[in-house]
């Protein structure tokens, strides 16, 4: 597969958006009461993709691989954004 010059779009939709968020946010929760840094073992998650870095307690883990890395970059990216007062 080869690379192209032109500009690809990415789209993910809106109902996503908000259950990546609600994901991430449960997922943060669970890592919280096992005693991790959830900010740590999310950005481990987020660059390897091995779902060691988050545990099953909670469901953590089957609930963060409901979806592919980019699209929980992409969420993050946004709400990053719009709490630095970006228009998006």
């Amino acid at each position: 597969m080869g690379f192209t010059d032109e500009t690809v779009r990415f789209n993910l939709n809106d109902g996503d958006k908000n259950e990546i968020s609600n994901t991430l946010t449960n997922v943060y929760r669970s890592l919280a009461e096992k005693g991790y840094n959830p900010i740590n073992q999310i950005v481990g998650y987020v660059l390897s993709g091995d779902p060691a870095y988050v545990p099953r307690y909670n469901d953590a883990r089957n609930q963060i691989r409901k979806y592919e890395r980019d699209e929980i970059v992409e969420e993050l990216v946004r709400y990053y954004l719009k709490g630095n007062g970006t228009d998006l």
